[in-house]
């Protein structure tokens, strides 16, 4: 039997009496219960947040992207497009012209980011979630479409059935000595029809798709001119592997980027705000921890005939100290295990029911998103178990130092 441990369980769970001590405990371990459920579920908040962003991003940019480390624009000559399709895990290859243009339909009028993309682009089928009106179409029949998002629909007002009332895209003309907003002449445009209208997110609301063809001349582009190539890859490529084999075929000049890498000040500050709310959470858990040093030093206080019979029948100060840091132990650790399961209980039924809404109209989606991640409950059941130690120990050691009469 191990005794230390059957003493505190009987000064924690004895029904004889419920003096105010044990109160006190009882309200440290709700403390530590309540602290350690809510970092589970403040943290799986950001997790979730974090991959919602993936999902967002993986709905319309690529898994890598290739672009000049200086300027705008760079020659994607024949032969390097056809070593990057050669290369292991690349999937699809789309060629692409993007810069900001002037919109215009009807009477409105708005600045809007123009992305010409070739052929194959729509093989990725990206936008097909994201579809809210008309249809995904570029060419047909040798007729240019665009592809608009939902906010330069709303700022315009337009209508994808009707087919008599183009979308003009304006764009500067180069070499120009002097130049004149007002004079329509100092502009190349493209006319095209209104396909389909996307919606994925408001960072998104700009964009309007267009054939690379119609693009590259709009802008005064080469026939070989790209401001970037997008990489669809195999599924079951591993990433990191795929772009150091394409950072070599490109060479120094370029710049292979993963989606992440496009995305990582958002990552970087998600990250940030997630440690300062865990660190904050984890001062609660503290404070809460710290009844526990009190609870234990009245308890020492309480059973100091106790200690000193049990010095009078042979025990070490060890065995004193191990008792109350079992003690405390007990209530720590079951307030712990408390808020871990209350969490993880928490964070599945959000998963599967969304009971909390994110109560914005324009919100991508209805409710909070959480994912629990296993090293986030390690690092909340370390918390506890540094607080345990750092609340216990010096009541403990008081309870061991306690002498005989």
């Amino acid at each position: 039997m191990n005794l230390p441990a059957w003493i505190a369980r009987r000064y924690f769970f004895s029904k004889k009496k419920r003096s105010f001590i044990s109160w006190l405990s009882i309200l440290s371990m709700l403390g530590v219960g309540v602290g350690t459920m809510a970092l589970v579920v403040v943290l799986s908040v950001f997790n979730g947040m974090e991959e919602l962003n993936r999902t967002i991003f993986k709905t319309f940019e690529a898994d890598m992207t290739i672009s000049p480390r200086e300027g705008k624009r760079f020659t994607a000559s024949p032969t390097l497009l056809n070593r990057l399709r050669q290369t292991p895990g690349v999937g699809l290859l789309t060629q692409v012209v993007q810069d900001n243009a002037l919109a215009r339909y009807d009477d409105g009028q708005t600045v809007v980011q123009l992305k010409g993309v070739d052929e194959n682009y729509l093989q990725r089928r990206q936008l097909d979630t994201a579809l809210v009106e008309g249809k995904l179409l570029l060419q047909d029949e040798g007729i240019n479409y665009a592809i608009v998002a939902e906010g330069v629909r709303n700022d315009l007002s337009i209508s994808p059935v009707d087919i008599l009332t183009p979308l003009e895209l304006w764009y500067p003309q180069k070499n120009q000595t002097t130049f004149n907003i007002l004079n329509a002449d100092a502009f190349n445009r493209q006319a095209l029809n209104v396909s389909g209208v996307f919606f994925i997110e408001q960072r998104y609301d700009n964009f309007v798709l267009a054939p690379l063809t119609v693009v590259r001349e709009l802008l005064g582009y080469a026939p070989n001119q790209v401001t970037g190539l997008e990489i669809q890859l195999l599924p079951g490529t591993d990433e990191e592997t795929a772009k150091q084999a394409l950072q070599t075929v490109v060479g120094e000049q370029l710049r292979v980027q993963s989606r992440d890498d496009l995305n990582v000040d958002l990552y970087r500050a998600i990250r940030v705000e997630k440690l300062f709310t865990g660190v904050t959470l984890a001062l609660i858990i503290l404070v809460a921890s710290i009844n526990i040093f009190f609870s234990l030093s009245m308890l020492v206080i309480e059973k100091r005939d106790d200690i000193q019979i049990l010095y009078a029948m042979g025990a070490t100060s060890g065995l004193v100290r191990r008792i109350f840091l079992i003690e405390g132990a007990i209530i720590a650790l079951t307030g712990a295990l408390v808020g871990l399961v209350l969490g993880i209980v928490i964070c599945l039924l959000q998963e599967q029911y969304g009971f909390i809404q994110m109560g914005t109209v324009s919100s991508v989606i209805d409710a909070y998103p959480v994912r629990l991640q296993l090293g986030d409950l390690l690092i909340t059941g370390a918390i506890v178990v540094l607080a345990t130690i750092l609340t216990s120990w010096f009541p403990a050691q008081r309870a061991a130092r306690t002498s005989l009469i």
